[in-house]
């Protein structure tokens, strides 16, 4: 269980605004090399049309924090995402976006890892989550407010842009106010067999 910073985090720019790797697995994967297996990053968007980086052997799960796109694959009928709502595609597709945000992906290689993704609204209740199955993975990213999370015999407390990673299943009691993204990631087989998709 580790609590990720600001400064835990990767900045790198792209033609239309800048990209913030909150995750990476495993932990000396490069992103620009596609050997990772799950990668979870939260992204502006800054111009009004911009196109999505082709990645064909990942699925992907976008939500916006903020913001609204409109979004097309391979030239097909527009979809509007609102925030918080998951939308799940392939990386293989052709994805363009209209519309600027801030967003929140969850990236996994195909045939290799699995996993979902959810948004959380804690409105001062606390919401209690279950040990996931074994070998399950799991992210828990502050969007907006702040979060008290107890899990056995350690508490953490986080704020907006901070995160807590798991990389074994652990019951958790959550209470806010907060927004949160919650991804779970499990992983099928620990290699990857080579860079894959570099454009």
């Amino acid at each position: 269980m580790r609590k990720l910073t600001q400064k835990d985090s990767i900045v790198s720019s792209w033609s239309g605004g800048t990209t913030t790797q909150l995750a990476i697995w495993p932990p000396e994967a490069v992103y620009a090399e596609r050997d990772f297996l799950w990668r979870i990053s939260s992204a502006t968007v800054e111009l009004e049309l911009s196109d999505f980086t082709p990645l064909p052997d990942y699925e992907r799960l976008i939500a916006t924090l903020e913001g609204e796109i409109v979004l097309t694959h391979n030239g097909g009928a527009p979809l509007t995402l609102r925030p918080w709502e998951v939308h799940a595609f392939s990386g293989a597709d052709a994805t363009r976006s209209a519309g600027r945000c801030r967003d929140f992906n969850l990236m996994l290689r195909r045939g290799r890892a699995e996993g979902g993704m959810e948004a959380l609204c804690l409105e001062g209740e606390p919401l209690a989550l279950p040990a996931g199955p074994p070998g399950e993975q799991s992210l828990l990213f502050c969007a907006a407010g702040s979060c008290a999370i107890d899990a056995p015999g350690k508490r953490v407390s986080l704020l907006p842009g901070e995160s807590l990673l798991l990389t074994e299943p652990l019951p958790l009691t959550l209470t806010g106010p907060a927004k949160l993204m919650l991804c779970r990631m499990r992983i099928l087989c620990d290699s990857v067999s080579g860079p894959a998709g570099v454009q």
